[in-house]
C-alpha cells in the first residue's frame, strides 16, 4: 500500500483526485505546515486486510490464519462455590443499607 502526505490546501484543491488515490488502496497523510494532522484510509479494506496492513506497520503481530472464536472456560478459584459467596456477602451487609455491587 502507497503512502501520499498531502497539505491540507492541496487536498481541498484537489479532492476527487485524492479520492481516487483512496479508492485504489493508497493511504494518505494529512499534514498542515509540515506536521501529520490525520490518517485517511479507504473503509472498504477487509479486516484481514487491514489487520495485515497493521502488521506490515510494526504495529501487531499476526500468522495470516483465519480467527476461530474462542470458547469461553470458567476459571475455578478455591473451593467456594456461587452460593457460598452469595451467603456471605448478604450476611456481611447489615440491613436497611442497599447492596452495591
Amino acid at each position: 500500500m502507497a503512502t501520499i502526505e498531502v497539505g491540507i490546501r492541496e487536498l481541498k484543491a484537489r479532492l476527487s483526485r485524492y479520492i481516487r488515490a483512496l479508492k485504489s488502496g493508497t493511504t494518505i497523510v494529512v499534514t498542515e505546515r509540515g506536521k501529520p494532522v490525520a490518517r485517511l484510509i479507504a473503509i472498504e479494506l477487509s479486516p484481514q486486510a487491514r489487520i495485515a496492513e497493521l502488521a506490515k506497520a510494526g504495529f501487531l503481530h499476526w500468522n495470516g490464519k483465519k480467527f476461530r472464536p474462542r470458547k469461553a472456560s470458567p476459571v475455578v478459584r478455591g473451593n467456594t462455590t456461587v452460593a457460598d459467596l452469595l451467603l456471605e456477602n448478604r450476611c456481611s451487609v447489615p440491613e436497611g443499607e442497599p447492596t452495591t455491587p
